[in-house]
């Protein structure tokens, strides 16, 4: 019994520091109510016209509230820091505990205030590229695309990405002109080669194909250029020239088709264009050795 006394005191000193702000708080309490009740009685007393006394009893009390608010804060000034600190630290743990969490309901705000993209659309991401099937608050799925970023057919794999990617990286809409798309790829060639009739063999097989809605893909892209205030874009096939290095032609195809015919076309126009055409440009032999050597007066 004797060896619970030390420890009981040690409590009580312990607990004493709160018992004496108590004290304070229930003090200054008692003084202020004590005050607003010497303060009323004369008003009522000493002022006779009623809407005075009121507007007197009204200031009286807010005063006197304000007075005992600003009075726990002198007294529990010290508490209310540790308190506020240990908030703050909680707060802290928090929001690092939960950063991605709040990293994708700011993207989805992102994508949501952008309109970045909607369900159907194809889009890329970083590495991630497919067709959105679905969307939500943490998460957008993808059907992926590929292989590759020039590829269109579906792998069947879906792709869960995290809305927090669209805070800090750029989406790219494949799908922005909705109804008819303008599809793009490219065709490599040796400079030795016979591109110029590549040119003309691909050119040929794109507008066979594109012929049969040509005529309602230019009528669609003026629409669209009116409704968003867009240059038209020239929608009939071509191909162009690239020149990436010394010794490479690429032949860049682009011609307008849905969405949902972009690999379709593109290799139909392929079969076309190389069933029956060889556009090697392989010399044959001895056909420099049988000019003879080159006369300097000639040349002049």
């Amino acid at each position: 019994m004797l060896e619970q006394i030390p420890a009981a005191i040690s409590e009580l000193n312990l607990s004493m520091p709160a018992l004496r702000l108590l004290g304070t708080t229930v003090a200054l309490l008692l003084i202020v109510l004590v005050v607003r009740a010497v303060l009323s009685k004369v008003i009522r007393t000493s002022i006779q016209s009623t809407e005075l006394r009121r507007k007197w009893l009204v200031q009286t009390r807010n005063g006197l509230i304000l007075i005992f608010l600003l009075g726990l804060v002198l007294i529990w000034g010290q508490e209310l820091r540790t308190l506020a600190l240990s908030i703050v630290a909680i707060a802290v743990a928090f929001v690092v505990a939960t950063k991605e969490l709040i990293l994708c309901f700011i993207g989805s705000l992102v994508k949501g205030g952008a309109r970045s993209f909607d369900i159907g659309d194809r889009i890329q991401v970083k590495d991630f590229r497919g067709d959105v099937i679905d969307q939500n608050l943490l998460a957008t799925t993808i059907l992926e695309v590929g292989p590759g970023k020039l590829t269109h057919q579906r792998t069947g794999r879906a792709t869960v990405i995290p809305n927090s990617l669209f805070v800090s990286e750029p989406v790219i809409n494949e799908s922005f002109t909705e109804d008819y798309v303008l599809h793009v790829f490219t065709v490599p060639f040796k400079r030795d080669d016979n591109w110029q009739l590549a040119q003309k063999v691909l050119l040929d097989a794109t507008q066979a194909q594109c012929e049969p809605f040509l005529e309602t893909a230019r009528r669609y892209m003026r629409r669209l250029g009116d409704r968003r205030g867009l240059e038209v874009p020239v929608v009939d096939p071509r191909v162009s020239l690239q020149v990436p290095l010394a010794g490479e032609i690429h032949l860049v195809v682009r011609f307008p088709c849905r969405p949902s015919q972009r690999s379709a076309i593109e290799q139909a126009i392929l079969m076309e264009a190389f069933a029956n055409n060889d556009f090697s440009g392989v010399r044959k032999k001895g056909s420099e050795e049988d000019q003879g050597p080159i006369d300097p007066e000639r040349m002049e």
